[in-house]
């Protein structure tokens, strides 16, 4: 199947009222992982790229690893880019073949956050790309962006009506309390201001860092209008997890294919359980 846009898969979970889940890709067992979970709960799916990713394993690779498992498969998938930060990144990434962008302008003065998400908005749509935004500093670390607890600033609903009526975006990432990486405990969101967030734009929300969030925080953010949820550092632990575990057991083991496989294996479980916990799961 071709790669549809971010719009196209968000459109039904709003009629719905589910999540599709964006999992972050860095190589093929991952793609595959992912990949394997969608068709099989026959979900729609987003796997994303940040720029740490394309750095990794550079953009040509990601975009044919990607596009070669969407056409194996009968359900929707969206090549996303997850925090391009750098206008000329983004436009590289449209450029390649994905299918939806994330301009974060967030540490940027709004005026200018809102000038350039506007101006990425009128290319993608000139060319079929779906755009999300964010607005507010989502703590954590993801790959080199770096936001500390003094810098996270929670959005604002009043700013997020006016960013969203003057850029057009397709989608939202807020920040109401979750954080990138893992938690050291159970993360408080601000569900008030999710709800007045939702109520005063309309758009499709996204979580950012919902990996480690609560089952139950999760489903009453679907709820409140959460129609993109993002999950990274939840694939890479148990990525590594069954890594060490099968060295551990194998430790004169030398095929890498015998130590990928169990690592390949609990990813695609991890989606799973995301998959039917967010909803997505039988709407493809």
């Amino acid at each position: 199947m071709e790669l549809v846009t971010l719009k196209d898969v968000l459109e039904p979970a709003e009629r719905g009222c589910y999540a599709v889940g964006a999992f972050n890709a860095n190589n093929m067992e991952i793609v595959q992982a992912i990949m394997e979970a969608a068709a099989e709960e026959r979900s729609p799916v987003i796997l994303q790229a940040s720029q740490g990713a394309i750095s990794y394993a550079g953009l040509d690779y990601i975009v044919a690893l990607v596009k070669t498992a969407a056409r194996g498969v009968s359900v929707p998938v969206v090549l996303h880019l997850d925090h391009g930060t750098d206008f000329l990144q983004v436009m590289r990434c449209i450029r390649s073949g994905f299918s939806s962008v994330m301009f974060d302008g967030s540490r940027l003065p709004l005026d200018e956050n809102i000038e350039i998400t506007r101006h990425v908005v009128e290319i993608g749509r000139a060319v079929g790309v779906s755009v999300e935004g964010e607005l507010g500093k989502i703590g954590g670390t993801e790959d080199h962006i770096s936001v500390s607890e003094k810098e996270v600033l929670f959005t604002d609903p009043v700013e997020a009506q006016r960013f969203v009526q003057e850029t057009g975006v397709d989608a939202l990432a807020v920040a109401i309390g979750t954080a990138h990486g893992p938690y050291k405990g159970r993360p408080e969101l601000d569900f008030p201001r999710l709800k007045r967030i939702r109520d005063l734009t309309g758009v499709s929300i996204v979580m950012h860092g919902a990996s480690g969030v609560p089952d139950e925080d999760v489903r009453r953010g679907i709820e409140l209008g959460i129609r993109k949820i993002n999950i990274d550092t939840d694939l890479r632990q148990s990525f590594v997890g069954a890594l060490k575990g099968y060295i551990a057991e194998h430790p004169d083991n030398i095929d890498p294919r015998k130590v990928l496989a169990p690592a390949k294996a609990a990813m695609k479980e991890i989606v799973r359980q995301k998959m039917r916990l967010f909803g997505c799961a039988g709407k493809a």
